[in-house]
């Protein structure tokens, strides 16, 4: 298999959600050995805001509702995939897109923090996440940041923005994809500000993450979810046991 066949299979839905599907379970699996709920407790703020709008709209079977509708785009989409793509799935498409998701998490760090200290004095590495919350919570934390803040920001916003500059303002792929990455990752940015946990504001950090937002949803558009979600997983979880 060459570069381009890897590249154009680890992007397919077929490789790319089931290859996210483990951070998912891992992430929901500690949550609840943590908390022993599937809501409560210190969760990822993008899982909470998600769940609690589905209990929201459907009471106490909201959070069926939400794992159904999960469950079945996924679903159809690996699906809708296999039947254009009848090929057996290889392993070793996974084990690469893992290597690549390590390796851009390695450096995410560095570019961005190098990013952000040509704007502002800056530390290269912002810790990510409240310190005041214990070692094994704050890794779950990170866990949930590589999946749900990238459903939340990435396949949500990033790519509602993309289809409604193109469809509502008829703009061209290029500019509609530039356009959905900025104000994505300004939001992404001050969604860490918000709530009981939500770190103090700084312009540093501020810059920082709207940097880290325009980086991921970069990746998300060109290398798909599952790549992305890895990528801000392990660079979370290496941010969080360095600091």
């Amino acid at each position: 298999m060459g570069v381009k066949d890897y590249l154009a299979h680890s992007r397919a839905s077929r490789y790319s959600l089931l290859f996210a599907l483990p951070l998912l379970l891992l992430y929901e699996g500690l949550s609840f050995a943590l908390t022993g709920s599937a809501v409560e407790g210190v969760r990822n703020g993008a899982d909470v805001l998600l769940k609690s709008l589905f209990l929201a709209i459907g009471g106490r079977h909201g959070l069926t509702i939400f794992n159904v509708v999960l469950v079945a785009i996924g679903a159809a989409l690996i699906w809708r995939d296999r039947r254009a793509n009848r090929g057996p799935l290889e392993g070793r498409v996974f084990a690469w897109m893992f290597a690549e998701s390590a390796v851009y998490a390695g450096l995410f760090g560095v570019v961005v923090g190098s990013l952000t200290a040509l704007v502002l004095d800056a530390p290269r590495l912002l810790q990510i996440g409240g310190g005041a919350i214990g070692l094994p919570t704050q890794l779950v934390i990170s866990l949930g940041a590589g999946i749900y803040e990238e459903l939340l920001f990435r396949v949500l916003l990033t790519g509602g923005l993309l289809w409604g500059l193109q469809l509502v303002l008829g703009m061209g792929r290029r500019g509609a994809a530039v356009g959905a990455v900025l104000i994505s990752a300004l939001i992404f940015s001050a969604f860490h500000y918000v709530g009981a946990l939500g770190d103090r504001f700084t312009a540093a950090s501020f810059i920082f993450r709207a940097i880290a937002g325009v980086a991921f949803s970069g990746l998300y558009v060109t290398r798909g979810l599952g790549i992305t979600a890895w990528t801000h997983a392990l660079y979370d979880i290496g941010l969080t046991l360095l600091t």
